[in-house]
């Protein structure tokens, strides 16, 4: 068994980045910006955007940090929106989801212009991307891509299992493992709540991404010998021995699991880090305006 570093793999990523961000500054040329919009005091928003904020200056951005407080209405935040799209110093921005419930998240990511979305959940980026075409695609996908990458992992003619069918994982995860692509060529099934035979389907699988926000779920009876293990579960479950009284906790059973893997994502430690490192991919990107202008 092989633990998948994603705090390793990630920090030689954004070195790679800082570099060509260097190169860029030296040409005389504008340096990436990304900006944030924080709504409210969620303790998990709160812990994403300070990691990113460090992430832009590891990798050499400028960063913006707008904060509102969660009684904004959902106009005020849509103007806000559309002053990032026409500030032409902004390249790419992000509004931390979720939002509080009165505001409808659609119309908030449907109003941000679609190059300038880092966080690739834009329909016009999601469309681009299940055609193969050049876009933003969502961080978290986009890192579990890489981390198959960097590890060599063997993706050509297998079986892949996404546990989950989220906009933000599991619908993009699946599309980008079966396409024509290396890592890709995939033969995909999707599980989710309704899925019957979740455990037979998971025993066929070479490779199991699982992204049902459900600690613990995966076990040792559902994976065959040798498959490649992706959690991308960050439940927050109590944990009176913690500091901040609570440890992540990921869909998979590590302990029971680990030993029958290949590979294998910790959590945390996994996939976690490169989320936020293939959003400042994106951010280079937008950057670079090497996709859309």
């Amino acid at each position: 068994m092989q633990l998948i570093d994603g705090k390793a793999v990630a920090e030689q990523v954004k070195q790679e980045i800082a570099a060509q961000v260097a190169a860029m500054v030296e040409r005389g040329e504008k340096r990436p910006h990304l900006a944030a919009i924080l709504v409210g005091h969620d303790g998990g928003s709160e812990t994403y955007v300070a990691a990113k904020v460090k992430a832009c200056e590891v990798c050499g951005f400028k960063s913006t940090l707008i904060r509102f407080e969660s009684d904004i209405t959902e106009d005020v935040l849509l103007a806000k929106v559309a002053e990032l799209n026409n500030d032409p110093d902004v390249d790419g921005f992000i509004v931390q989801l979720p939002l509080p419930k009165h505001i409808n998240e659609q119309h908030v990511i449907e109003a941000i212009d679609y190059r300038k979305d880092v966080d690739g959940f834009h329909p016009i980026n999601v469309g681009r991307m299940s055609i193969g075409l050049p876009c933003f695609i969502s961080a978290t996908p986009n890192g579990i891509m890489e981390l198959l990458k960097r590890y060599n992992i063997e993706t050509r003619g297998k079986k892949a299992v996404v546990l989950g069918r989220s906009n933000i994982v599991g619908k993009p995860m699946a599309s980008l493992l079966m396409q024509k692509s290396n890592p890709g060529d995939c033969t995909v099934t999707v599980c989710h709540s309704h899925t019957v035979g979740i455990k037979e389907e998971c025993l066929q699988a070479d490779i199991i991404v699982a992204a049902l926000g459900q600690p613990g779920f995966v076990k040792a009876d559902m994976v065959k010998e040798g498959a490649v293990i992706i959690d991308v579960g960050t439940t927050r479950v109590p944990d009176a021995t913690k500091k901040s009284g609570f440890r992540l906790c990921g869909d998979v059973q590590f302990d029971e699991v680990a030993p029958k893997c290949s590979f294998i994502t910790p959590v945390p430690g996994g996939v976690g880090p490169m989320t936020i490192c293939s959003l400042m991919k994106n951010t280079l990107l937008a950057g670079q305006k090497c996709i859309y202008e």
